[in-house]
């Protein structure tokens, strides 16, 4: 599923019209987004829990020249699933 496959069934499941729906699925991943930048924790009971990690600097080899470079420290941004959904995937 898409974006735009997750709007039109958001649409249909809340009977929004198409741009309510995107307006609802946007606004929710640039709260996302935000929260995650400033920091914060992401937790939706039973989905799942977005959180910021922070990666250690370290080394690494261009594959091309085998040269040794640098690579900065920097966070990335990772995901836990819930209960309900771990269940739904392995069921």
């Amino acid at each position: 599923m898409n974006k735009s496959e997750l709007i039109a069934k958001v649409a249909t499941d809340t009977r929004l019209t198409r741009g309510e729906a995107e307006e609802v699925v946007e606004a929710t991943i640039e709260n996302i987004i935000k929260a995650l930048g400033d920091g914060d924790d992401v937790r939706l009971m039973g989905f799942g829990v977005f959180t910021v990690s922070r990666r250690k600097s370290g080394e690494g080899r261009n594959p091309k020249t085998g040269k040794v470079i640098k690579m900065p420290a920097s966070n990335r941004a990772r995901f836990k699933p819930g209960k309900i959904l771990k269940e739904a995937v392995n069921s």
